[in-house]
């Protein structure tokens, strides 16, 4: 891993730039999850989200959102661009004093990487995440 400088300010945004994130500080952590539920929100084999504290994020932008239950009875609030349908932001009830956003949503090849990997036991089997993060079946 490359060492990352920190960064004040980030902004997220959604593929058509109406959606966007502004965030005043370091990420609270980084975590890769493989749970189904995330493998077909994204489209991707997994996903990796970062979570900020709540007061440091500003939203700029219509959402529209879409609540899941997770597999533990825990519930997440999607918040999506209604023109281009990207996730930007969501928060979780486990998590009221923070707010999660897709790593991706940055467009940052040096954001920092993850410091956990969750539901590891639907991880497809071609993917290998970093040997020194918590690993989590």
């Amino acid at each position: 891993m490359h060492p990352i400088s920190p960064q004040s300010s980030r902004i997220a945004s959604c593929g058509c730039g109406q959606l966007q994130a502004h965030v005043a500080s370091e990420p609270l952590g980084v975590s890769v999850c493989h749970c189904l539920a995330c493998q077909r929100r994204t489209g991707s084999v997994f996903a990796a989200q970062a979570r900020f504290a709540k007061e440091a994020v500003t939203v700029v932008g219509a959402s529209t959102e879409y609540v899941r239950i997770g597999d533990e009875g825990t519930k997440c609030t999607f918040r999506f661009c209604p023109v281009c349908g990207a996730t930007v932001y969501y928060t979780l009830d486990a998590y009221p004093e923070a707010v999660a956003i897709p790593v991706g949503a940055f467009a940052e090849p040096s954001f920092p990487g993850p410091s956990v990997s969750v539901y590891e036991e639907r991880m497809h089997l071609w993917v290998h995440m970093p040997s020194n993060i918590k690993h989590i079946g």
